[in-house]
């Protein structure tokens, strides 16, 4: 890791103008370059709402105030080149009525200005490196012919496809049972230590995302309670309410939380 990637100043964003409640509540983090950052906390914290706020993916009508830097890239980030989006459901993310192979080469030819052909071959490549069995195949196929699983290695394959610097996994693995689950998070790792990708991993699930990433920052009620390296915030919560989050997964059948993160 070295610099830093991007910078929240006192970001804030209101759904329905002005007098709405806070979805995010003057947000002050930064993200270093080639970190993998976990944002946890409960449904309605403003976790979503963040990854949505870099993507440029809010809805009209909302306010925001603060600033957003982007210092790793210099410009403003372009969506699909500058960063990929994995969302929560992988068969609301892709298009039914066009295959696979389509789907993932579109990215790379639009983006790194890449022909058809040398689209398709690049596709067939992410489909290998997201580890779908039979990849010739699987380019011909249609989103409905594969396994919840299977699709969501596609939507991340479609997500790297233009060689991003920033990759944001928004509840990616929620809607997969846990061993797929872990299959995902050991996928997203690898790629975004073989890419040298920052990673942003949005879940509420902070058991599961302590296992990889680098450091959290944990949310709730439209605020940024703490944020520190894995271990520090495992082993020494500031917060009340962090520390309740860790407890919730700790019962007889489940090992302490700090043996799971690598030194």
């Amino acid at each position: 890791m070295s610099g830093i990637f991007l910078s929240l100043r006192q970001l804030s964003v209101t759904y329905g103008g002005s007098r709405g409640a806070a979805a995010l509540d003057y947000i002050d983090l930064d993200i270093v370059a080639g970190e993998r950052l976990a944002i946890i906390g409960e449904s309605g914290s403003g976790k979503s709402t963040l990854a949505r706020a870099l993507a440029g993916l809010l809805p009209e009508g909302t306010t925001i105030g603060g600033e957003i830097v982007w210092s790793g890239l210099g410009h403003p980030p372009r969506p699909g080149r500058d960063f990929g989006f994995v969302f929560q459901d992988p068969g609301s993310s892709l298009n039914p009525v066009l295959t696979i192979g389509e789907q993932i080469a579109e990215g790379a030819r639009r983006h790194l200005g890449l022909s058809w052909k040398q689209a398709y071959a690049r596709a067939e490549e992410l489909l290998e490196r997201v580890r779908i069995p039979l990849p010739e195949k699987a380019m011909r196929a249609f989103p409905h012919q594969l396994s919840g699983g299977q699709r969501q290695r596609v939507a991340i394959a479609a997500a790297i496809a233009a060689r991003p610097a920033l990759l944001i996994a928004d509840e990616a693995t929620s809607a997969l049972d846990v061993v797929v689950q872990a299959e995902i998070v050991r996928l997203l790792d690898g790629l975004v230590r073989e890419d040298g990708m920052t990673l942003l991993f949005i879940t509420h699930d902070i058991a599961l995302a302590s296992g990889f990433v680098d450091r959290i920052a944990v949310f709730r009620n439209a605020r940024l309670v703490e944020a520190g390296p894995v271990r520090s915030v495992l082993s020494a919560p500031e917060s009340d309410y962090t520390a309740a989050l860790i407890a919730s997964h700790r019962d007889l059948a489940t090992p302490p939380l700090i043996a799971e993160v690598p030194s």
